[in-house]
């Protein structure tokens, strides 16, 4: 299998990325569970050790979703006025439905624009002083 990262381009790394593929080959599966990364790709052999999403995916997971239920949220509380338990009833599964269900693909979006972008831990370099 030929090296198909370096004709890549980010948009295609993005579509990669939010299909959960492989980085590299854009073929072989990224996940073995829910957000459990696969140790190797199956098709290109490409090796997962380097992937190092942290909080970014869930970060912006909060920020969407915040800005979506509390909006949503305010909007039904101004116009509309209605108990608690309805706030309760409606606010409960967008909640998990706007945080769990886009989490998945955000995390190996990252993971593809990392791959593509080549990016590695910050590094000092040393200076002679003057």
């Amino acid at each position: 299998m030929t090296d198909s990262s370096a004709s890549a381009t980010v948009s295609q790394a993005a579509l990669r990325g939010l299909a959960c593929k492989c980085p590299r080959c854009g073929e072989g599966k990224l996940y073995a569970g829910f957000l459990t990364l696969r140790p190797s790709c199956d098709i290109c052999g490409l090796d997962y050790a380097f992937i190092d999403a942290g909080d970014g995916p869930a970060v912006f997971i909060i920020m969407i979703a915040g800005f979506i239920v509390v909006g949503s949220a305010l909007i039904v509380e101004i116009k509309y006025q209605p108990p608690f338990w309805v706030h309760a009833a409606l606010w409960g599964p967008l909640i998990l439905a706007t945080t769990l269900l886009p989490l998945r693909s955000m995390k190996a979006l990252l993971i593809a624009l990392q791959y593509h972008h080549k990016a590695a831990e910050g590094q000092l370099i040393e200076r002679k002083p003057k």
